[in-house]
């Protein structure tokens, strides 16, 4: 197999750095503070945990705190973006885009202003906080609504580098963000772009490509070793932009390969795999599984016991790969 260069050193190891998105998220927006004055960011009463507080630090005369009112604060956005600001709106995202959504398609997608929405604490990995903190449908909501880009990273770093991007990319956008520590799995110099896909993993001889975004990559990358071990081939593409796909990317890979597996922590409904599903039913129809929650509520737990739980560890990337060979 051949890892990708410009990863992680320590990744697939012991001793695997670890760190928060949602920090990712912070250094970078202090980072395009820094770059660009018309930065501003606009928080719903969650500064320490949305880490907008290192922004508001910084630059305390670009910070609003809208206390605890999406709605308003999706509004607020929409009209300091038509005048030339760019506001990172910041809340849980089941908050953000959950409880906002509608103003978050009447006032800022409509309108096609460059406001970014930040949803915060994604996913079931959020542990004890349970089933009502649990955003499970927010990258569904956001997809399905014209001029949104959505950006879900899978690390730290990557964050970082997609806060720059969305800050300069002029149109309506969607970052999704986790809670936990997770491992590092890209450096400084791993290429970004939004819009396009990057290949981590390639066996010599590939059968099964693995597409995933976020966090879980690091567990597909797992499932991926553990398959070459037995003399299964795959390829594990990092999926980071869930809109715009790079359509040209994944299709390339779809004549070498006899299925694909996606990963993703949320449903599997409306997501990654529906967005590649959607394309493939279009382009080049294979068999396809799909790793995510499945029609179900989160709970609270550890997060280390809910991902096992709802079948979105490596285990179950490689049993839905033996599946399909």
């Amino acid at each position: 197999m051949t890892l990708s260069s410009h990863l992680h050193p320590e990744l697939l190891t012991e001793n695997q750095e670890m760190g928060a998105v949602r920090d990712g998220f912070g250094l970078g927006l202090v980072e395009a503070g820094e770059h660009n004055e018309n930065v501003l960011a606009v928080c719903a009463d969650l500064a320490e945990s949305t880490r907008t507080l290192w922004f508001k630090e910084k630059f305390p005369e670009r910070y609003v705190e809208m206390g605890v009112a999406e709605q308003n604060m999706a509004t607020v956005a929409s009209g300091l973006a038509n005048y030339g600001k760019i506001p990172f709106i910041a809340s849980y995202a089941s908050f953000s885009p959950g409880r906002n959504n509608e103003q978050i398609r009447t006032t800022i997608s409509l309108n096609n202003v460059p406001v970014k929405v930040v949803g915060c604490h994604a996913g079931i990995s959020v542990g004890p906080d349970g089933a009502t903190h649990q955003a499970l449908e927010d990258i569904a909501l956001m997809r399905v609504q014209p001029n949104m880009t959505v950006v879900v990273p899978c690390d730290k770093e990557e964050a970082r580098k997609a806060t720059l991007a969305l800050a300069e990319n002029g149109s309506p956008s969607y970052l999704r963000l986790g809670r936990e520590k997770t491992p590092l799995i890209t450096t400084v110099d791993t290429d970004f772009e939004i819009g396009r896909a990057y290949e981590l993993w390639k066996s010599e001889d590939p059968q099964i490509l693995i597409i995933g975004c976020g966090s879980l990559l690091s567990e597909a990358l797992k499932a991926a070793e553990r398959l070459e071990e037995e003399g299964i081939g795959t390829i594990v593409l990092n999926s980071h932009t869930v809109k715009p796909l790079d359509d040209a990317t994944i299709l390339s890979y779809t004549e070498d390969v006899k299925g694909i597996v996606t990963v993703e922590e949320h449903q599997v409904a409306g997501g990654l795999g529906s967005a590649v599903a959607e394309l493939l039913a279009e382009h080049s129809p294979l068999p396809m599984r799909f790793v995510g929650v499945k029609d179900q509520y989160g709970q609270s737990g550890t997060p280390a016991e809910l991902i096992t739980h709802y079948g979105l560890d490596s285990e179950a990337i490689y049993e839905q790969v033996k599946d399909l060979i």
